[in-house]
């Protein structure tokens, strides 16, 4: 199949109904409607239900979580599926078997097929179509496992329509609150919707609230709840630039002195969860090698990356309060003398409170927008921005290649260029840095198969 046919076939995708465009639509079941999702699954024969899966929601922590749940179940020798959004570079991210992005023809073909049955169920989400070709692919043959991320709450999320062997909620925070509730309490019923009957669920610590939700939740469902921080345990050995070792000590399994090239004490918790989650459906297939092998082997890039050094540019999706303030928090492991924020975000997240966390310590900000339809206007975060620190110089930037330009501009060798607020702003530095130094990043990189998450889906860079 062309080029043609694939960027097509993303238009086609795109063109219905998405709700990742914009968020004044209400957080119910007539808007998230789980009864079309079921639909669209039987006219499909229910491929969500020919291989066993995994299911994990959560604030912060997600996106990592499953990849190093998937990463340890392919060392440990199965077909592991892994479905995640948004995506980075590529659409064919979201959806990997042992790795390897959905080929091209492939989804094509899905799509081809797929088409022609959501015809019968209007007002199809693009969500609720991308985790139908999800489901599909990791269906023909049936992969061993899947591991799949919630897109949006739990409850009403399209791929609430799996019953999992075993599923994880990551720590909770204050996200979405226009959709999902003002308080942790709300926010947490919202992502225990997840747990099923008789289904173990591992949760990390959580605020008493939502702790409170969860325990409630899982003794209605009779289903085994299992705790880090309790049941499983870490312990940080070392911390640096380039990931952390640590100890991982649970029940009936002990992992000692494991590398995770992912970096921030807040990744210990993650890959603990990971740990305590494949565990609870296979934990007889999993030693210790196995378990150090696939944490040694996620690849997981724009979460506390370093891109470059002299200056170091670092890269972070830090996307709301808390995670800037974890942003900040390991900001002490990256030596720096002086601090440049490169900021961009999304319209509705909490704007203020992370400029406020990121932008205390900057001698500079540069101010920017990504690609996305819900980038906030350079403009608005400058309003934002002077009113916080009305004697920082402030710059502005459509796109974030100039922003970055200017950040380097403004850099000293030993400073620390910080790029943060949303994680299509991280993409599209990624991307710019991959266009002026491609010869600083693996072959294999993400970023040279960049495409835009919306419009004309062009690729930024040549295909490889």
């Amino acid at each position: 199949m062309t080029e043609n046919a694939y960027t097509r076939t993303l238009r086609e995708i795109f063109a219905h109904v998405d709700y990742s465009r914009s968020r004044q639509h209400p957080y119910n079941a007539e808007t998230y409607n789980l009864d079309r999702m079921w639909a669209l699954m039987s006219l499909l024969g229910n491929p969500q239900d020919a291989f066993p899966s995994l299911h994990i929601a959560g604030s912060k922590g997600k996106g990592s979580t499953s990849a190093m749940a998937a990463s340890i179940l392919q060392a440990a020798g199965w077909r592991t599926g892994l479905y995640t959004s948004p995506h980075l570079h590529t659409f064919r991210e979201r959806i990997r078997i042992d790795g390897a992005f959905i080929p091209r023809e492939r989804l094509i073909q899905l799509w081809q097929e797929l088409r022609a049955v959501i015809a019968a169920l209007p007002r199809t989400t693009t969500f609720e179509i991308i985790t139908a070709l999800a489901f599909m692919d990791f269906s023909r043959p049936p992969v061993d496992v899947a591991v799949i991320e919630v897109g949006l709450g739990g409850r009403l999320d399209a791929t609430n329509v799996i019953i999992p062997r075993a599923c994880a909620i990551t720590a909770l925070s204050l996200e979405h609150t226009n959709l999902l509730g003002g308080h942790l309490a709300a926010i947490a019923a919202e992502k225990a919707g997840i747990i099923k009957p008789g289904v173990p669920v591992v949760t990390g610590p959580q605020p008493p609230e939502a702790m409170a939700v969860i325990e409630q939740v899982a003794a209605s469902q009779a289903a085994p709840l299992i705790r880090v921080g309790e049941d499983w345990r870490w312990r940080i050995r070392e911390v640096t630039t380039q990931g952390l070792r640590l100890d991982i000590c649970g029940p009936h399994s002990t992992i000692k002195d494991a590398f995770l090239p992912l970096t921030g004490e807040h990744q210990a918790l993650n890959a603990t969860l990971a740990v305590a989650l494949v565990h609870a459906w296979a934990p007889s297939e999993l030693s210790e090698e196995v378990v150090r092998e696939g944490l040694a082997r996620t690849y997981w890039p724009g979460r506390l990356e370093v891109l470059h050094q002299h200056p170091t540019i670092l890269l972070d999706s830090a996307h709301n309060h808390d995670s800037a303030t974890r942003l900040r928090h390991a900001l002490r492991h990256f030596p720096h003398r002086g601090l440049i924020l490169l900021f961009g975000a999304s319209a509705d997240k909490d704007i203020a409170g992370m400029l406020a966390i990121l932008g205390r310590d900057a001698k500079a900000i540069v101010l920017t927008r990504s690609f996305h339809p819900r980038a906030a206007d350079p403009r608005a975060l400058d309003a934002i921005a002077r009113e916080l620190f009305p004697h920082k110089p402030l710059y502005l930037t459509e796109d974030a290649q100039p922003g970055l330009e200017i950040a380097l501009s403004l850099a000293e060798s030993e400073d620390l260029i910080l790029v943060a607020g949303s994680i299509f702003v991280v993409a599209a530095v990624r991307e710019a840095w991959a266009r002026l130094h491609p010869e600083s990043l693996r072959p294999d990189d993400w970023a040279f198969l960049a495409e835009p998450i919306d419009g004309e889906f062009t690729p930024m860079l040549t295909q490889k």
